[in-house]
């Protein structure tokens, strides 16, 4: 599938001011890997009169059927009855809007970092696109694109053969826009329009497409004379999510109407409203400062170790920052959960690639694991029996070696306060072990110093002066910049460790030691 944008310019305002604008040289020909294929961006002509810069997507249909599973995954109705030759690779649908998105972010958004003004500033632009699926259409294609600015909207429709033209026109158009618009309002339009036009998406339609419908309309969509035809086929008319987008979009209406912000109108709820009063439960407070320590340490692609159903998961994926996310267990029964839990099978294509669940045992080495920013184990170490914990921390510290490890346990001492726990139990019948304050702290000390980390303790729940808080956390840092990769298990080093400070940051010093060898890659730890 095939688009181009050209645009014209003069000598104050030459029409190569498009590279600019869209982040790509135009002496230079470009690929982008998709999900989907490939996509190419190249200038057939740049010059300061004239410029064009075209975006061709080739699409593999053997990855579009495989990455199709299932009903409102494998694109337009076509697809259902012949998956591997159908129009996908030529019409232009989602497949083309994604790529658009991907491929032209920053124009996308109205960004240009090398030329500021350049984003906010109208210019004449030609956008051409030589078979569009248009369910609807040439009159719907005018209807969606005339109130928005262009010029000129040419829908021409397309035969189905030239050479029997009795047979008549097919349901695809060729179509030209023309108009002076900001480049980042045309590419919004078209990325929401396309996947309108043709009524169908290579995905399954989750939550977060209203969101997304709704930064890529922002200035446009709410006074559209079509906007509900718009929101229905843009969700694949999804009653739940057609509301929820009209709903906002007729506050946004509001909003411009009464010149004041969104959240003015939106406030007839109070949120602290009745909640002053419930105590947060401890497992929320557990992963709120799990996120406050991975947000601190910078981390974007972040292992959970023990994922269990997916909470955590779950809860990374709510902020963007978290590029990518792994969740690992060696339970399959916990892991399907977790798919069930996260909609994995539903999810949309961009929040899809950030997450990825996978079978694996902690005590092992795992070559899988190694490269990440972060670790997190939480609740995990207690489900050990103690006599593996070595290998645990081995294969976390000693193989994966991420920059940054959050250890989340238990405080036995605060037990006490359990008033539903008898004396003398561990909180869950599967706990092996819980410890108290100073033993977390010495086998989190020792861990770091035998692996070239620095700790530090943190407090979670509410922090009792006698006992302590419910939770206990570790948080390991290594500094790349430092780090010379000795540990005790593969070089018979290892490091005494102090503790400073009220914070418990745990410093190292290196000292010889005959410890053993540890376990090669692969071996069991």
């Amino acid at each position: 599938m095939f688009l181009t944008i050209s645009t014209t310019g003069t000598p104050d305002r030459p029409a190569t001011d498009l590279g600019f604008l869209l982040h790509k040289h135009p002496g230079k020909a470009q690929a982008f890997p998709t999900s989907h294929g490939t996509a190419h961006v190249l200038y057939p002509e740049a010059t300061p009169e004239r410029c064009t810069a075209a975006l061709l997507l080739e699409v593999d249909p053997v990855a579009l059927v495989r990455k199709g599973r299932g009903k409102g995954r494998g694109g337009a109705p076509d697809g259902a009855l012949a998956q591997y030759v159908n129009d996908r690779p030529y019409a232009a649908s989602s497949l083309l809007a994604v790529a658009l998105a991907a491929v032209f972010r920053s124009a996308l958004k109205g960004q240009c970092a090398a030329r500021p003004e350049l984003a906010e500033r109208a210019r004449p632009l030609r956008v051409e696109i030589p078979a569009l699926p248009a369910r609807g259409g040439a009159e719907l294609v005018h209807r969606l694109f005339a109130p928005l600015g262009w010029t000129e909207v040419v829908a021409e429709p397309v035969p189905l053969d030239e050479r029997f033209p009795e047979w008549g026109d097919s349901r695809y158009v060729r179509l030209v826009l023309e108009g002076e618009l900001r480049l980042a309002d045309a590419l919004r339009q078209l990325y929401v329009l396309l996947p309108v036009l043709d009524d169908a998406k290579h995905y399954w339609v989750a939550p977060d497409e209203v969101d997304k419908l709704l930064r890529a309309g922002d200035g446009w969509l709410a006074g559209h004379p079509e906007h509900r035809r718009i929101t229905e086929r843009y969700l694949a008319r999804r009653r739940s999510l057609t509301e929820d987008a009209m709903g906002r979009l007729e506050l946004v209406r509001l909003a411009e109407a009464d010149d004041s912000e969104v959240e003015a109108l939106d406030n007839a709820v109070d949120d602290t409203q009745d909640t002053a009063d419930r105590p947060v439960p401890l497992a929320v407070r557990r992963r709120e400062a799990v996120l406050g320590a991975l947000r601190a340490a910078g981390a974007r692609r972040v292992l959970d170790l023990g994922c269990g159903q997916g909470q955590l998961v779950q809860a990374l994926l709510r902020d963007s920052a978290f590029t990518e996310i792994v969740g690992v267990d060696v339970s399959v029964r916990a892991l399907t959960v977790a798919a069930r839990r996260l909609r994995l099978d539903r999810m949309g294509e961009h929040l899809g690639s950030r997450v990825k669940l996978m079978q694996g045992s902690l005590t092992y080495t795992d070559k899988r694991l190694a490269g990440y920013d972060a670790a997190v184990l939480s609740e995990v170490i207690e489900h050990l029996d103690l006599p593996r914990l070595p290998a645990l921390e081995y294969a976390v510290l000693g193989a994966a070696r991420p920059r940054t490890v959050i250890v989340t346990t238990p405080n036995v001492e605060y037990n006490v306060r359990w008033e539903s726990l008898p004396a003398g139990h561990v909180r869950h019948g599967d706990h092996r072990f819980e410890w108290t304050r100073e033993e977390f702290r010495a086998w989190a000390a020792a861990a770091a110093g035998r692996h070239g980390y620095t700790v530090r303790f943190e407090a979670v729940g509410e922090d009792d002066p006698e006992v302590g808080p419910p939770t206990q956390m570790a948080v390991f840092h290594r500094d790349t910049d430092t780090d010379t990769g000795t540990d005790t298990d593969r070089t018979g080093t290892t490091r005494t460790t102090r503790t400073t400070g009220t914070t418990g940051t745990t410093h190292t010093d290196t000292d010889t030691d005959t410890a053993s060898a540890g376990p090669k890659e692969g071996d069991p730890a």
